[in-house]
């Protein structure tokens, strides 16, 4: 299926001007925001001068900022085209947030197939970063639950794309940033579930050593994350909680929450309602919060509500505010699992021992890698940890990097703020194939992004 608007006459729209900036608030630009309503308005809206759709701005940097150009809003865009209850195959536009589908039809018995640790990304953004989860190691990442989509090219065609149909260009735009073109609509399945809640179990470990033996002992289990204490050093590095679980039937239940087994939660009921001081976030702190949260890792009960299981940080609004005016960066990494061991202790021991303020920190186990050309995942361990932007972080950043690539692994683009071109370059082994169907489908560099620029995925 396509269709080519490329014919239809083109006056450029009246656009608001507006500061955005991505959830780590360390990137802050003055943008031409568009916000159409349908995707006839997004072809015909689109400013070939530069451009770039944005969810709800959940990636944490530059991925979803254009400065002096075009960013196409695309929250409106959140209309159900479609649902099969039978294969649970839901079809929707791009801007339908995981929280809206959970909100919908969780209640009939459906939930996200997979989902990062937030609910509220988009449907577009949770394609354009094939976002992951705590069940990578067994159900993979975004593009395992996507069976379509129709995509805008720069030309004004709109095509479909599968697996069988332009499989290239689809696999391309799974970690793509957004810069081939615009997901319009997408295909994806739902899991079939009977209730809202997971089994947990929680492992207190004292070291590394101990974190990633219990990995292999609970691999059975499809969801595990780890949480270390960042500050840790020595023969403590890697202490922390590995938590695994599985979802909770309705024989698995309480009492208490056996007369709504498919209970949902509602907003945040705490805000962040100002940008703290940046004196607030220091070694102290930090010691003090991590007490707080390995309490809250080890709390007693072994079934927990889905918001508490994946969306802890949900709860609490605009918690990036707590980091200060300059924001923060998450540096997420993975390495191979051959060596891992070996590889990542000195990984750990370089953010632990710098002078700077790592924080909320977790590891996960990783599973094969999708076709997708700069999907982020692969079989291994991948690591992310909080850096409130402070004199100094850079350095730090670029010798992590070249750690990394020693080691034969990646950073996250959905996460990052820094990394170089030659790092990317280095990182990425397919690059130069996902390059080639840029140049095929978008040769004037239509679709265009700060972070496009900044990491040399379009030009400069």
């Amino acid at each position: 299926m396509s269709r080519n608007l490329a014919m239809v006459p083109y006056s450029a729209p009246a656009q608001t001007r507006a500061v955005l900036w991505g959830w780590g608030a360390n990137h802050r630009v003055e943008c031409l925001v568009e916000a159409p309503e349908t995707p006839d308005q997004v072809a015909r809206r689109l400013d070939r001068n530069g451009s770039i759709a944005r969810g709800l701005g959940r990636s944490y940097g530059d991925a979803a900022t254009n400065a002096r150009r075009q960013v196409l809003a695309m929250t409106k865009l959140d209309r159900y085209l479609g649902f099969d209850p039978e294969e649970g195959l839901l079809e929707c536009e791009a801007g339908v947030s995981l929280a809206r589908i959970i909100d919908d039809f969780t209640p009939r018995g459906w939930f996200p197939m997979i989902t990062p640790g937030t609910k509220f990304v988009t449907v577009g953004g949770c394609i354009a970063n094939d976002v992951h989860g705590k069940a990578h190691h067994a159900q993979g990442a975004f593009s395992t639950c996507v069976e379509s989509m129709t995509l805008l090219l720069a030309s004004g065609e709109i095509v479909e794309v599968s697996r069988t149909r332009r499989p290239e260009l689809f696999w391309a735009c799974f970690g793509g940033m957004g810069l081939l073109g615009v997901v319009l609509t997408a295909r994806i399945r739902l899991r079939r579930i009977e209730t809202t809640y997971f089994t947990q179990r929680s492992i207190v470990v004292r070291d590394l050593d101990e974190l990633l033996e219990a990995f292999e002992k609970h691999d059975d289990l499809p969801y595990s994350v780890a949480w270390i204490d960042s500050l840790a050093k020595g023969a403590r590095l890697g202490r922390g909680v590995l938590q695994v679980g599985d979802h909770a039937r309705t024989a698995d239940l309480p009492k208490r929450f056996v007369a709504e087994p498919l209970r949902i939660s509602g907003p945040p009921k705490v805000h962040v309602p100002f940008e703290l001081p940046e004196w607030t976030l220091n070694r102290w702190s930090i010691a003090a919060l991590n007490v707080v949260i390995e309490k809250a890792q080890t709390r007693p009960g072994n079934v927990k509500h889905y918001e508490q299981f994946f969306y802890p940080l949900d709860a609490i609004g605009e918690w990036y505010r707590g980091y200060g005016r300059r924001g923060f960066t998450q540096y997420q990494f993975v390495i191979p699992l051959r060596d891992g061991r070996e590889r990542l202790r000195p990984l750990l021991e370089t953010i632990a021992s710098s002078d700077q303020l790592p924080f909320l920190n977790v590891l996960k186990k990783l599973g094969a890698q999708s076709p997708g050309h700069l999907s982020f995942p692969f079989e291994g361990y991948t690591f992310a940890i909080d850096f409130p932007i402070r004199d100094g972080l850079r350095p730090l950043l670029a010798r992590l990097d070249a750690m990394v690539i020693e080691c034969g692994g990646r950073i996250y683009l959905g996460k990052d703020s820094f990394v170089e071109p030659a790092s990317l370059r280095a990182m990425y082994p397919r690059l130069d194939e996902w390059l080639a169907i840029k140049a095929e489908v978008d040769p004037q560099n239509v679709f265009t992004s700060d972070l496009g620029r900044r990491v040399g995925l379009v030009p400069a």
